[in-house]
């Protein structure tokens, strides 16, 4: 079995996989912030992404989406707001996505679902 660790990063390569095949524009991964990471930071057309990746190696013990409560989407929010400060984006279109990633198998296929605009945006 793989651990959380690898599960995650895997995960995470999925998602800017699928999110590049969009068209989207990465700009970071696994972004730190306020003691904290960003899993994924991009650009959709003019509109800047934070996306929380989550994933599961199946779905036995539930969805992936079902792990973000609302303590880790006020975790989200303020790890945005963060970036947003630090870079000066206050002018900018912002929103938070989700994007689940069920992992079948170490080789196998990658179930992704997308969800736009998934939580309150930042400030």
């Amino acid at each position: 079995m793989a651990s959380r660790d690898s599960l995650g990063h895997r995960g995470e390569a999925e998602a800017a996989k699928y999110l590049r095949g969009l068209g989207y524009r990465i700009l970071s991964l696994r972004e730190r912030v306020l003691r904290g990471d960003i899993d994924i930071i991009a650009l959709d057309d003019r509109t800047v992404v934070f996306v929380e990746v989550r994933s599961r190696s199946d779905t036995k013990h539930g969805h992936p989406a079902e792990t973000i409560g609302y303590h880790k989407q006020r975790r989200v929010v303020d790890l945005a707001n963060a970036y947003i400060h630090r870079h000066g984006l206050q002018d900018c279109h912002v929103r938070i996505d989700v994007v689940t990633v069920t992992l079948n198998g170490t080789q196998g296929a990658a179930n992704i679902e997308h969800f736009q605009n998934a939580f309150d945006s930042p400030a």
